[in-house]
C-alpha cells in the first residue's frame, strides 16, 4: 500500500491522534451540546489533520503554506473552544490542560512547517 507524503509528517500523526482525544473527550459532553460546543470542536479538530492533508497534495510551496496556515487557524480556533468548555464546566482542569499542552505541540509543528513552506 503507497504511503502519502502527510502520513509520514509526525504533526499530522499527532493532529490526528488529537481529534481522535477530542471526539473521545465530547462523548462527555452534554446531549444538548451535541450540535454546538462537541460539532465545533470535532469538525476543527477533523480540519487540521485534513488541511495538513489536503495541502500536501498541492504543487506550490505558497499553495502548502497556505493550507499550513488553515490549519494553524483550526487549533487557535480549538483552543478557544476548550477554553470555553472548562469554563462551562464540561472539561476538567487536568483534561484542559493536557488537550492544551498537546495543541500547543502541534502548533509549534504546524509553525516549523509553515516556516519550512515558505523558505
Amino acid at each position: 500500500m503507497y504511503t502519502y507524503s502527510f502520513e509520514k509528517l509526525e504533526v499530522w500523526k499527532e493532529a490526528k491522534e488529537f481529534a481522535k482525544e477530542v471526539y473521545r473527550v465530547t462523548l462527555g459532553f452534554p446531549e444538548d451540546e451535541k450540535f454546538g460546543l462537541t460539532s465545533q470542536l470535532r469538525r476543527a479538530s477533523v480540519s487540521v489533520c485534513s488541511n495538513i492533508a489536503e495541502g500536501s497534495a498541492r504543487k506550490t510551496n505558497k499553495d502548502k503554506a497556505h493550507f499550513t496556515t488553515l490549519s494553524f487557524s483550526s487549533a487557535v480556533e480549538i483552543l478557544n473552544q476548550l477554553i470555553l468548555a472548562l469554563e462551562f464546566g464540561f472539561v476538567s482542569i487536568d483534561t484542559y490542560k493536557d488537550l492544551r499542552y498537546r495543541l500547543e505541540s502541534i502548533t509549534n509543528k504546524l509553525n516549523s512547517l509553515r516556516n519550512y513552506q515558505t523558505k
